[in-house]
């Protein structure tokens, strides 16, 4: 019996000592090379399981060296669990259990290693990017703010830059109205402002909303003999829109209907309470003809930028906001940016929108040369391949091939975007497709001085109504007036027209040479009036009746040729070359011309009211007794659209 037992417990023992050195294989995470000798090296539990435990992805190559067998194998067994995979793909845990169920084994991923050490690996990753930000935080600096005027045209928005710039710009506008935005830097002490000046009329509201995207601070611009007016509620909705402070000058306050307190009033019920009425809107009184209040508005502009503590990133790679752009004579494409952060240098490489180049010169707002431009600094930019829209975003860029590459896909994608958007024919459009194309069409061509003033006047043109007569616009682009143009106008029987910009001599000598019509204007409001005239000089005119008399016929004399009608004249009177129409029981019998109108025996051309007279009218012969003659002319009225 002793035997026995001894022999029992030395044959417990390989049992108990194997199964933990299975445990502790499979623990550490046993490679694929030490168990693809076969399912016995692939450890048990003590159950006598076999197990299989591995760490990180389970790759079915490697899933397959671990249960020992060859790759295809697996990936059969797997088929026949309707899971199809490759040799490299990554199981997912479930479908591992399925397989490895199937084969006899175990599956468990190891977690335990991964458990062992959770604080070191998140440590440093926390740590990284505070270190990042406090980078980023030292290399912020103070900048200028950047100030928009707005308001009603005619308030004064110009007058006052004007003023603080000591400059002439209003003058020098055409009808005294600003026609595209202009940007310029300003200093005050030691400290400097950047002003956007933006029109006020109507038609360059999507101006204004651009100059608002881009400003830190709105400064309003309200007479006070006007008050506000449905463009200064714009210029609010926009700033509000955008989020910006907002300080109200109230100017003219020089002349004698000047109303400042009416002003306060009705900035209150728009939500602009002034400061005095115990509101956050500062509001300035200021004239800017006399210079007054001029120094009090930029000490309220500073302050208020002290307020925001604005800042911004002055080394890296520069990032810009185009203002405007255009194409000019010697120079080019050119676009005037405002810089955001960075510092824009000359021969930087430059993405803007669709279009690409190398930074050739900048040109700051006194058209002097510069070699850098810091945040918050207007430049003009020459250099690029084409004329940027305004708003776009223009970057610099160290790979000149990257930055091509992704222009020209830009590029392709407006492309593919024009071509998705153009109307298509279907069955259930086609009698509309061919009613509009009964309608009378006129067909422009539109050269603007800059790309701001052309959109605005494209958007206001788009906005005339008329059921009659379409407007299409068939191309438009930025510069002078060029023989291209007048050969396109041919082709699609056009009319040329030019907004602030001239007609190359070979143009004009094309246009006379074609019979194509240049029409060249300086000022949005004579443009639309003269569109619309043009569009309604393409309708043909009504022919409108008017009744000049009528006559009764009291006897039918029948001569040998022909019937003549004997008739009295009741009201107005009949003429000969008048247009006459038989009526009998009130219902239209006849309607022609006047053939015969005798007075006696005399042939006459007219007969008043209260006479009798001989009528016969063109080849009718039924007249009867009691017939109503309705002599009426026709004329031709111009019609509107």
């Amino acid at each position: 019996m002793p035997q026995d037992k001894s022999t029992t417990a030395t044959a417990a023992k390989p049992k108990e000592s194997a199964a933990p050195a299975a445990a502790s294989t499979a623990a550490a995470g046993t490679s694929p090379a030490s168990l693809s000798s076969g399912p016995a090296a692939a450890g048990a539990d003590a159950g006598g399981e076999k197990v299989i435990t591995i760490k990180g992805p389970v790759v079915v190559k490697d899933l397959a060296g671990n249960l020992g067998l060859k790759p295809f194998q697996l990936i059969h067994h797997l088929m026949e669990l309707n899971i199809f995979a490759t040799l490299t793909q990554v199981l997912d845990e479930e479908s591992a259990k399925k397989v490895c169920t199937k084969l006899g084994y175990s599956f468990q991923t190891e977690k335990r290693d991964r458990a062992a050490h959770p604080p070191t690996p998140p440590t440093p990753k926390k740590d990284k990017p505070k270190k990042v930000e406090e980078v980023i935080d030292t290399s912020l600096v103070p900048r200028a703010p950047v100030v928009t005027f707005m308001g009603h045209v005619d308030h004064g928005k110009t007058s006052l830059l004007d003023a603080i710039r000591k400059t002439r710009v209003a003058a020098g506008e055409a009808g005294g109205i600003t026609q595209h935005i202009g940007a310029y830097r300003v200093k005050r002490g030691e400290q400097s402002i950047t002003f956007i000046d933006t029109p006020g009329h109507a038609a360059f509201t999507e101006m204004r909303s651009r100059g608002a995207k881009v400003t830190d601070i709105v400064v309003l611009v309200v007479a006070s003999d006007d008050g506000l007016m449905p463009q200064t509620l714009e210029a609010i909705s926009h700033s509000r829109a955008a989020k910006v402070p907002i300080i109200v000058a109230v100017n003219k306050i020089d002349l004698p209907a000047a109303n400042p307190m009416r002003v306060k009033g009705q900035l209150q019920e728009q939500g602009l309470v002034p400061e005095e009425y115990g509101g956050d809107t500062i509001v300035v009184e200021v004239s800017a003809t006399k210079g007054t209040g001029i120094d009090a508005l930029l000490d309220m502009i500073l302050l208020q930028s002290e307020v925001l503590e604005l800042k911004a990133r002055v080394k890296g790679e520069a990032k810009a906001r185009v203002i405007e752009a255009q194409t000019e004579v010697g120079r080019g494409p050119t676009a005037t940016v405002l810089v955001t952060e960075g510092t824009l240098k000359v021969g930087d490489m430059a993405l803007c929108g669709p279009f690409s180049g190398r930074v050739k010169a900048l040109v700051d707002d006194l058209g002097k040369n510069v070699k850098e431009a810091t945040p918050s600094v207007p430049v003009k930019v020459i250099g690029l391949d084409g004329v940027p829209s305004p708003g776009e975003e223009l970057l610099t860029m160290a790979n000149d091939r990257q930055a091509k590459q992704m222009a020209e896909e830009r590029a392709a994608s407006l492309r593919a975007k024009k071509i998705e958007s153009s109307p298509k024919v279907t069955l259930e459009t086609l009698f509309a497709t061919i009613a509009d194309g009964q309608k009378k069409v006129l067909n422009l061509i539109i050269k603007g001085d800059v790309q701001g003033s052309l959109e605005a006047l494209v958007g206001q043109l788009r906005k005339i109504e008329s059921k009659k007569v379409d407007l299409e616009i068939v191309h438009t682009a930025v510069g002078p007036i060029s023989e291209s143009d007048i050969l396109l106008a041919k082709a699609s029987q056009a009319v040329v027209i030019g907004f602030n910009t001239k007609t190359d001599n070979a143009a004009a000598n094309a246009a006379k040479r074609e019979g194509i019509q240049i029409k060249l204007f300086s000022i949005i409001y004579e443009l639309i009036d003269q569109i619309k005239e043009a569009m309604a000089g393409l309708l043909d005119p009504e022919l409108r009746e008017s009744q000049i008399g009528t006559a009764i016929v009291k006897k039918v004399f029948d001569l040998s040729k022909y019937p003549v009608a004997g008739c009295s004249v009741q009201s107005g009177r009949v003429t000969r070359n008048a247009r006459a129409r038989i009526v009998r029981r009130k219902q239209p019998i006849y309607d022609g011309g006047v053939q015969t109108l005798k007075r006696f025996q005399d042939d006459v051309a007219e007969v008043r009211s209260g006479m009798e007279c001989g009528i016969r009218l063109g080849d009718f012969t039924e007249y009867e007794e009691g017939d109503i003659i309705e002599f009426y002319t026709l004329e031709k009225v111009a019609q509107s659209l």
